[in-house]
């Protein structure tokens, strides 16, 4: 009989037989975890918006306090995925730490958050995906200006629902594939990350001044009609809360790793590291090469107004160069970041759907959990995962906030999945709990009660309406698609499926002790 590995030896004890392939390593494991946590996925979108809403100093700080409360979170995660190395694991995490009584709820919840917020992620990867694309065909065509192809809003969902489809398509030939185009991704992220961090600011004519990126405090009620200013700085962090999660992606690959107990954490630990120092290097990059903030808004100017970052771009290679070609070639590097993120996000919520309906969690659940014959991947679960997140789409036909709500509906259910096993492990008696090789000892209590209300708080602010006055095109949906869904989920809860759902299956006999 061949050597077992340690983390297949513990997932046994778990009551689980090894179904995925065993052929991650540390390096591959990192690779996934820190394109789902892409540098400028998270970052990009939504960095317009923010500048507008206080001006830099709240953006550029605000980083820095959002990286502080991250740890907390990525820490408590980490000594709960040294113990628990399975796929689905938030979930899983979820039952066995609530106990008997609580697990089967508790698990329920975690794994529908989970679920909606995964399916969501692949949605705001596709929709600022399209965004860049719209800009790099718009300084194709020449500028705004002159006359250059924006694209109207029934092709920008076009743009949407084929990016999901190809990454539907991908994840169903095979994981080595996805594993390798992963790799390219991480080398692709850090050059491409550390050439935009050091070009921009060097190819700008002029760059603004410290005071100007540090202090400066600066709001725009004319444009957002938001006056106040504490409310203004706490909607300027939503950027920051939005690219700072996806650690977890470690945690779903552990069924696949190999010595997952002690490489998980380490993943999940060493990808909030790098993205911490990264991301704030690319908002310090983009706000220093700024040539007039109050020009990137003017819906006349080269990129219609539409998207921040690329006239930022614009600006800095058109001033010295004279065209546009330097800034179609970054605005690539990110298209092509958005490209992997969306993917190894699809990879995750297949994942997490495929554990699901193992578990007999879902509607029709022994379609979803089918493996594709020769692939072994679960290929019905991904293209689940894509016509969903297509519908998710539709409304950008309509609605100019579309981007916004998926946003806050992506984060809410990512991060609050996080929530409920923290919360578990804040609760539980001590004795009940098998450390694995990372252990925090007494420091848990603080840790887990910190990460929890952190995440809470994290989840009331993406409820928030972004502008004022609120109309039809400006509301913010994502309090009523979540109370909708999660509303039909706990009233599934309590009618029938508390009957029949005990959280995580077995899918092991155990006899006298012996697998």
């Amino acid at each position: 009989m061949e050597q077992m590995d340690s983390g297949e030896k513990r997932l046994n004890e778990l009551g689980y037989k090894q179904e995925l392939r065993r052929e991650m390593t540390l390096f591959k494991t990192l690779a996934i975890s820190f394109s789902t946590m892409t540098l400028f996925t998270g970052i990009t979108p939504l960095y317009g918006s923010s500048l507008q809403y206080a001006g830099p100093a709240p953006l550029v700080w605000g980083w820095i306090i959002v990286t502080f409360f991250t740890w907390f979170v990525g820490i408590a995660m980490a000594e709960i995925c040294s113990s628990f190395p399975t796929t689905g694991s938030l979930y899983f995490w979820a039952a066995h730490l609530a106990g008997p009584k609580w697990g089967p709820f508790a698990s329920w919840c975690c794994a529908w958050l989970e679920t909606i917020g995964l399916i969501a992620g692949i949605g705001t990867q596709a929709y600022a995906g399209s965004q860049t694309l719209q800009s790099i065909i718009l300084l194709c065509t020449g500028t705004n200006k002159d006359g250059g192809y924006f694209a109207p809003k029934w092709l920008f969902l076009c743009m949407y629902i084929g990016l999901t489809i190809i990454w539907a398509a991908l994840n169903t030939f095979a994981l080595e594939v996805i594993a390798f185009i992963d790799i390219i991704s991480i080398w692709w992220q850090v050059i491409g990350g550390l050439v935009i961090v050091i070009m921009l600011p060097l190819v700008a004519l002029s760059r603004q001044s410290a005071s100007y990126v540090f202090t400066e405090f600066q709001l725009s009620p004319e444009s957002t009609g938001i006056s106040s200013n504490a409310y203004a700085a706490i909607l300027s962090l939503l950027v920051s809360q939005y690219s700072l999660y996806g650690y977890d992606a470690a945690a779903h690959l552990t069924e696949e790793t190999k010595g997952a107990d002690k490489n998980g954490p380490i993943a999940i630990l060493s990808s909030i590291g790098i993205i911490s120092v990264f991301g704030w290097a690319y908002i310090l990059a983009l706000t220093f090469s700024i040539q007039d903030p109050s020009y990137l808004y003017d819906t006349s100017n080269e990129t219609a107004g539409a998207f921040v970052p690329a006239q930022i771009l614009y600006d800095a290679f058109h001033g010295r160069y004279h065209n546009s070609t330097g800034a179609i070639i970054l605005l690539f590097i990110i298209w092509g970041s958005f490209f992997f993120g969306g993917l190894s996000i699809t990879t995750s919520a297949a994942r997490v759907v495929y554990a699901l309906s193992r578990d007999k969690g879902i509607p029709f659940s022994s379609i979803w959990r089918q493996l594709h014959p020769k692939y072994k991947v679960p290929s019905n679960a991904v293209w689940l995962c894509a016509a969903i997140c297509i519908l998710l789409g539709l409304p950008i036909l309509k609605v100019n906030v579309v981007f916004t709500a998926i946003t806050s509906i992506c984060t809410i259910g990512w991060v609050g999945g996080y929530a409920v096993p923290i919360f578990a492990r804040l609760v539980m008696a001590e004795k009940n709990f098998k450390p694995g090789p990372f252990y925090l000892g007494k420091a848990r209590r603080p840790i887990c009660l910190i990460a929890f209300l952190w995440i809470c708080y994290t989840c009331s602010v993406f409820l928030l309406p972004t502008y004022y006055p609120i109309g039809w095109n400006t509301f913010n949906y994502a309090p009523v698609a979540l109370g909708v869904g999660l509303g039909l989920i706990l009233l599934w809860w309590l009618l029938d499926a508390r009957k029949w759902f005990k959280g995580p299956v077995r899918n092991i006999d155990v006899q006298n002790g012996k697998i």
